[in-house]
């Protein structure tokens, strides 16, 4: 592939429109020759798809001038879906208060709230449940170091 993942990066965060908007990733793979570049976009509240159609032309205006590329792509600028794996404290940050389900790397999974995000980890509140006792929430703190997935969960309630 002659298009490399940084230079992708780089003109992602380039394109953002403001600070409010972040790059969660850039994943790339070649196909019958050709090569698929997926850029995935968020925002603190949220992106919108008007962002994303603005930031995927720029990116692709650009590696077009850009004679070296001579390999057929492409682009596909996105946010992350709700069943997306957090990936960045920034995104943490964007879902305190919310429900999420946690994948920790010793294989356990924990279920809770959302409460806080600290520079080396998150928080949750969590529910304890006691044999013949109501159940009681309390503070759980996960290093990121620990943490091999992260999904929001989605309540209709």
């Amino acid at each position: 592939m002659g298009i490399q993942r940084h230079t992708i990066e780089d003109l992602a965060k380039k394109y953002l429109p403001d600070d409010s908007h972040f790059l969660v990733e850039v994943k790339m793979e070649d196909k019958n020759g050709k090569s698929k570049i997926m850029v995935l976009i968020d925002a603190d509240q949220g992106v919108t798809i008007d962002t994303c159609a603005r930031v995927s032309r720029a990116i692709g205006e650009e590696l077009e001038a850009d004679e070296s590329i001579v390999d057929a792509f492409v682009l596909e600028v996105s946010s992350p879906g709700l069943d997306y794996p957090l990936a960045t404290p920034r995104q943490y940050q964007k879902n305190v208060g919310r429900e999420l389900r946690v994948w920790l790397s010793s294989g356990e999974e924990q279920k809770g709230k959302l409460i806080a995000v600290e520079d080396s980890g998150i928080k949750l509140l969590i529910k304890v449940k006691e044999k013949g006792k109501k159940a009681r929430e309390e503070e759980l703190s996960i290093p990121y170091s620990e943490i091999k997935k992260s999904i929001v969960q989605v309540s209709f309630k």
